[in-house]
């Protein structure tokens, strides 16, 4: 098994509009307010140019040397959005303010500073979310948000992080476990809203609009639950092909 071909990613993708419309209207949503992000984790530069022969336009990478070659690769094509989704390593930070439109994945106060100093050297504003823990897994990064306890203590680092001048603080990621159904998920993705909701009304200077969860198999909950963005990869570009 590997990448969908031409014909498969088309229709996935359709299949997967029509679900996200579908979860947005099941709790009176507009499903225009929701961007689909195509994750391209592991899949060939061909998956991406048929991805785009389909009319996707937004992609994420978790990586950053594979999402820059990949965004290289489709230079001709206007239009393109690439969103850094997966840990930053901190040499890789000027990589990623260099050629990434977005960053889901600002996990500390140290990598913020470091890309607050690279996108000064870019010209750049660039907007970012905050990767926030809120399972409590030792596996997943992010802010330590799985305990309301825990979210006071957070004021202070993310205060600063919203005065730095390179970045746009935008919102919250978040990678929910992983469940055979995704109803598991919803309890994770509502302690995502109501941490935006301590945040907006404890910093409002900051812009708390954007909540990116959901994956391939949750994303319709996290959609009724107010994910503003989705990152999809294989359901629309099938599994990713083996090394």
């Amino acid at each position: 098994m590997g990448s969908a071909g031409r014909a498969d990613i088309l229709a996935n993708y359709h299949r997967v509009l029509q679900q996200i419309e579908d979860a947005a209207a099941s709790v009176g949503r507009n499903p225009q307010t929701i961007k689909l992000v195509v994750v391209t984790k592991g899949h060939p530069v061909q998956s991406v140019h048929l991805a785009l022969e389909a009319g996707i336009r937004v992609f994420g990478e978790n990586y950053a040397e594979e999402g820059v070659a990949k965004k290289l690769a489709c230079i001709g094509t206007p239009g393109i959005e690439w969103h850094m989704i997966g840990h930053v390593q901190s040499r890789k930070a000027g990589q990623v303010c260099q050629h990434f439109d977005w960053v889901h994945s600002l996990d500390s106060l140290k990598l913020a500073q470091r890309l607050d100093r690279f996108a000064a050297e870019y010209g750049r504003r660039i907007p970012v979310l905050l990767e926030c823990n809120v399972s409590g897994e030792d596996s997943k990064f992010g802010w330590a948000a799985w305990d309301e306890t825990r979210w006071e203590a957070l004021l202070a680092a993310i205060s600063q992080i919203a005065s730095l001048p390179g970045l746009e603080l935008r919102g919250l990621m978040t990678m929910a476990p992983f469940y055979d159904d995704p109803e598991p998920a919803r309890p994770h993705f509502q302690r995502l809203r109501c941490l935006r909701d301590f945040f907006r009304q404890n910093l409002p200077e900051a812009h708390w609009d954007e909540l990116s969860m959901g994956m391939s198999g949750d994303f319709t909950v996290a959609i009724q639950e107010g994910a503003t963005m989705v990152r999809i990869g294989s359901a629309i570009l099938g599994p990713r092909p083996k090394a």
